[in-house]
């Protein structure tokens, strides 16, 4: 567990420990839940399919292609006890691969038409 205010900045790093140089991290999903064992009914998306949902995502420079940095503000669920639980989903891919998940970035997904 780690303690933080409401409001302060959360500062996060995640790295993928390899030997192996040519390896780069991707952040494509990261969701908050005020339980551990249910991250789809309650839930706060912050990254989704490599989209910032949270006003205040950030990124931060790394100097290693196989380390990412990100913050975002510490918040707590309404009616619900003082925890948040985070769950973030990750992508490993061949550095300078530009069609791997990590060159394409955001993926918006398009709305569909309604038939008549």
């Amino acid at each position: 567990p780690y303690r933080v205010g409401i409001n302060q900045n959360l500062f996060l790093e995640a790295s993928l420990h390899s030997s192996d140089p040519s390896l780069e991290l991707f952040l494509d999903t990261c969701v908050a839940s005020p339980t551990r064992h249910n991250f789809t009914t309650k839930s706060y998306p912050i990254i989704k399919n490599g989209c910032a949902k949270d006003p205040t995502y950030a990124t931060y420079y790394s100097p290693f292609r196989h380390t990412l940095r990100f913050k975002f503000n510490a918040f707590q669920f309404i009616q619900s006890n003082p925890e948040v639980y985070l769950q973030c989903e990750l992508v490993v891919c061949r550095a300078y691969d530009y069609s791997s998940r990590c060159y394409q970035g955001c993926l918006q997904r398009s709305k569909r038409e309604a038939s008549s």
